[in-house]
């Protein structure tokens, strides 16, 4: 479906600017904030309601290269924490 709109402009601006720092395209940021309404409209709850939603979104297990998620946080949490600071 083509849907065109007008933004105001100062919309527009804001829009660009949010998606440029996710290096999207415009409109791919802006179909990814309407699919993402349903989740402001109704928050998970608890931890649990949280990991179901990331799971019909395909969150979880969309990286197929961690094979042990715990041992891949732990190398991420040691390089972060042992980084040079400039």
């Amino acid at each position: 479906m083509v849907i065109s709109l007008e933004l105001p402009s100062e919309l527009e601006s804001d829009l660009s600017a949010e998606a440029s720092q996710l290096k999207l395209p415009l409109a791919e940021y802006i179909l990814r904030v309407l699919a993402f309404r349903p989740f402001l409209q109704d928050p998970p709850k608890t931890g649990l309601d949280l990991v179901a939603y990331w799971e019909t979104i395909g969150v979880v297990s969309s990286r197929a290269d961690i094979a042990d998620s715990q041992d891949y946080a732990r190398k991420l949490r040691h390089a972060a924490e042992n980084r040079e600071r400039s």
